[in-house]
């Protein structure tokens, strides 16, 4: 395969989950790296910088959970799920829900002009854990992680 055949590339069966996952990752674990240190400074700008990040993390993880179920009904036809599989899917589905929350958490103290609570920061760490071990998962199936 050429790498720079954008056809064959956006084409391919399941690539298209492997390359979306990427952005609510990275959107997410940086949102909540601004959040701690908007904690700790409590400056207005970075507060702000945290609610776009988990807005588009949330956002994001939309078409990638489509993709992933894409993925399992045309790659696997739909087979029964199990093992690693299976797990990756349910962890996924968790991260997405925590990604969702934690922005909802923000959304709601945004809107009603109270401060964030501090229960949020370790939901943001368990989430952030939750999505590490998705995503380790992930790269087994993939062959990324693989021990070759």
């Amino acid at each position: 395969m050429n790498p720079f055949d954008l056809k064959s590339a956006l084409l391919a069966r399941q690539a298209q989950h492997i390359v979306l996952i990427h952005f609510p990752i990275a959107l997410f674990i940086a949102g909540v790296a601004f959040d701690f240190v908007a904690h700790w400074t409590r400056k207005a700008a970075l507060a702000m910088v945290t609610y776009y990040n988990l807005l588009l993390a949330a956002v994001s993880t939309l078409p990638v959970v489509v993709t992933g179920i894409l993925a399992w009904r045309c790659q696997l036809e739909g087979q029964r799920l199990h093992g690693i599989l299976l797990l990756h899917l349910i962890l996924g589905v968790v991260s997405s829900a925590l990604i969702w929350s934690v922005f909802w958490i923000h959304l709601r103290a945004k809107r009603s002009g109270q401060s964030l609570s501090r229960f949020r920061l370790p939901v943001e760490l368990l989430a952030v854990m939750v999505i590490a071990v998705t995503a380790h998962l992930g790269g087994f199936l993939s062959g990324v992680n693989s021990p070759s």
